[in-house]
């Protein structure tokens, strides 16, 4: 399960953060995660509480947002969503479409608890 190790380097970034702001704990973690990331998001949230034991972030909530896969289409230029396993225009039916949004993993934000 590599959601754990992702877990850790989320958990590093905002212990990271954290110790910057001087704040005694991390509150939430927010992340958005693309079904094209190859993380699942349902895995993560299992694997947080296990990464986060211990650190400033033990008692944080990990919120999840999850985001649509988008598509460039090359052929009539339009933008629209697609299904993961069907990258197809969904003006012209073309396949020769680039990816815009939904194959990432974000940390858009941390909540921390300063004295």
């Amino acid at each position: 399960m590599h959601e754990l190790s992702i877990c850790h380097s989320l958990l590093d970034r905002a212990c990271t953060v954290a110790s910057e702001h001087s704040a005694q704990r991390i509150l939430a973690i927010t992340v958005r995660i693309g079904p094209l990331s190859g993380v699942e998001p349902q895995l993560l949230a299992q694997a947080f509480p296990m990464a986060s034991a211990g650190t400033a972030a033990e008692a944080a909530s990990l919120v999840i947002e999850t985001l649509p896969v988008r598509l460039l289409c090359e052929k009539c230029g339009a933008e629209s969503e697609a299904l993961p396993n069907r990258l197809l225009c969904a003006r012209c039916g073309d396949h020769r479409t680039r990816i815009t949004s939904g194959d990432e993993l974000l940390m858009t934000s941390v909540k921390l608890e300063t004295a």
